[in-house]
């Protein structure tokens, strides 16, 4: 039974196309809200124009990471360049956090000093930003939990959406009533729907670059359903982790009964190990590797790990 595989293609395919797709579509929005911003004048659509801006260079990094995710592993790297679209991720989510944070700063400012806003165009641009996302989320939505880093570029077009239709209604509301507040409270309300969201893509993808143990997974489970094959006595260094979306791995040190060794049973038990993992934990059975080992084995280990 052969063993080689690729870990190129693992978890998500290739979307190069729909990130491409989307690129065009935030790059021609990313140039009409910029002239919009400064006709305008307005706090929300230039917010929105700067947000646009983060999404237009994450699209780009994002499509950057699909095309090198997709080279195959080497020696060197061999997993390939497939925590690309982790690293891509991380990024955007940073970006995204400071623009937030700085919608919030600048849109409490306006509050109490208000400039004069062009409504009529504002409505304009507002409308044209709002059709250029909503295409690109119908070109993004279909596979948008497919990775990291089209998780992460679906969100930020879905926040320009947002932020397109407050723009929208805060130019209605200054035209029909004059009050110019309008524009920085739908700023603050942009950098609302940011935050969250960055925050919550910034913590994912940290914790994948930590190593730490992929959400949903419970190492004490896992224990207990290793615990579970027969003649096996202990299991420790137990570890998994998440190389990049779809792609988990684990290791552990198996302690096995001493006949098992002298009637040729050790290697029938990393079969039902890997069996194991892969039936009730989705992990892949070549992404499982166990060190079968005797009691005494572990006299010769120094390691403090569970």
């Amino acid at each position: 039974m052969g063993h080689d595989h690729d870990h190129s293609a693992a978890g998500g395919g290739d979307h190069r196309a729909r990130l491409t797709i989307a690129f065009a579509i935030s790059a021609a929005i990313l140039l009409a809200q910029a002239v919009g911003a400064l006709i305008t004048g307005s706090l929300a659509l230039l917010v929105d124009t700067a947000h646009m801006l983060t999404d237009v260079g994450g699209l780009a990094l994002a499509l950057f990471a699909a095309n090198l995710s997709l080279r195959a592993a080497s020696s060197k790297r061999t997993w390939g360049f497939r925590r690309a679209e982790v690293l891509a991720a991380l990024a955007q989510s940073a970006v995204l956090l400071a623009v937030g944070v700085y919608v919030l700063v600048e849109g409490v400012r306006r509050l109490s000093r208000p400039p004069e806003i062009a409504a009529g165009e504002l409505v304009i641009f507002g409308i044209i930003g709002l059709v250029g996302n909503l295409a690109a989320l119908l070109v993004l939505a279909g596979r948008r939990s497919a990775n990291f880093n089209l998780r992460a570029a679906f969100l930020e077009v879905l926040n320009d959406a947002l932020g397109s239709v407050a723009v929208i209604v805060a130019a209605i509301v200054i035209a029909t009533t004059g009050w110019l507040q309008a524009d920085a409270v739908a700023g603050l309300v942009i950098g609302a729907l940011i935050l969250p969201r960055a925050i919550k893509l910034l913590l994912e993808t940290a914790a994948v670059l930590l190593e730490s143990t992929p959400a949903g997974l419970d190492l004490d489970d896992v224990r207990r359903h290793l615990l579970e094959v027969d003649h096996v006595r202990e299991v420790h260094d137990l570890h998994a982790s998440l190389i990049a979306t779809g792609l988990p791995v684990l290791s552990a040190h198996v302690v096995v009964e001493e006949g098992c060794f002298n009637d040729g049973h050790a290697g029938r038990i990393l079969d039902q190990l890997q069996e194991c993992l892969a039936t009730h934990f989705d992990i892949p059975v070549e992404h499982s590797t166990f060190q079968v080992e005797p009691a005494a084995h572990r006299n010769h280990e120094h390691s403090s790990h569970a």
